[in-house]
């Protein structure tokens, strides 16, 4: 069984059909999902707390649709949005045993959503939210096309206010060089592949993938976003998966069953899920 270690389903589209997107996940084999808590805007962060929630208390939950746990975090574009009375809430929900990561957080320089250097004080910000709660951050690395701008400004801030505290993370969706990926496993960090490795002028990503230890490595769909080959431009969901953990499998040289033992097991690693969490 795989697990899906990063999935928007808070997002409206899957508000008609929000429980057959989990049933056909866990009919593909998809046993557990992380709800990533960034909503629209900084107001919406407790959405995915609330579908995981939902979820986890009908009665198929574990066997006809995948256990959820949640995230929360405001997302790099809507850091301006960051108050003293967000980062209290934020604090909150990372309390809650169901919400077992801080993020996505991070830097996204390909767009101009935000002000670098706002975005780079609110990811300090919400580190050190996530570091009193002892929660493992999802990190969102984005820079401009051709440049490393954003690694570079990101490996500093994690030298600076993370790697320390022994948390670790995920950085999800990665789109780097076997180099920054392999400086981020060594600050205790998983590195999550979505559909945009089966792309086909993704090459480069393949031969990075390639070159990473399997005890570091994860799958995600991103969803609704990056629907793998030969799904891309659709909405993407966690029954899709297959496709990239498949790829991912035959890089390594391992059957899918196995790949989906290993990353499972790395997740684990990261995420203890312990009884209470498991009950939510």
């Amino acid at each position: 069984m795989l697990i899906d270690s990063h999935a928007h389903l808070d997002s409206v589209r899957y508000a008609e059909d929000r429980e057959e997107v989990l049933r056909r996940a866990w009919q593909a084999g998809v046993e557990t999902i992380l709800s990533i808590g960034i909503g629209e805007n900084s107001g919406e962060m407790a959405q995915a707390l609330e579908i995981c929630r939902q979820f986890n208390a009908h009665p198929d939950s574990g066997h006809g649709i995948p256990r959820l746990y949640a995230s929360a975090g405001v997302y790099p574009h809507n850091t301006p949005e960051v108050t003293e009375e967000v980062l209290a809430r934020l604090d909150q929900l990372l309390t809650e045993p169901e919400v077992i990561a801080c993020g996505e957080i991070g830097l996204d320089y390909y767009y101009d959503g935000a002000p670098h250097e706002i975005q780079k004080q609110m990811l300090a910000a919400q580190m050190e939210v996530a570091a009193r709660r002892k929660r493992p951050i999802l990190i969102h690395c984005r820079p401009k096309d051709g440049t490393s701008d954003a690694f570079d400004d990101l490996f500093q801030i994690l030298e600076a206010h993370w790697r320390s505290t022994g948390l670790g993370g995920i950085l999800h969706c990665f789109s780097g060089n076997a180099e920054q990926a392999k400086r981020l496993i060594e600050m205790g960090f998983l590195i999550s592949f979505a559909g945009n490795l089966t792309f086909q002028k993704a090459k480069n990503l393949r031969k990075a993938a390639q070159q990473l230890p399997l005890e570091s490595l994860l799958v995600e769909t991103d969803a609704p976003w990056l629907a793998p080959m030969p799904h891309r431009g659709n909405r993407n969901e966690s029954s899709l998966m297959l496709h990239t953990a498949q790829l991912l499998a035959d890089l390594h040289g391992l059957a899918l069953e196995e790949l989906a033992t290993i990353t499972t097991k790395n997740f684990r690693r990261m995420f203890p899920l312990g009884a209470d969490v498991g009950n939510c």
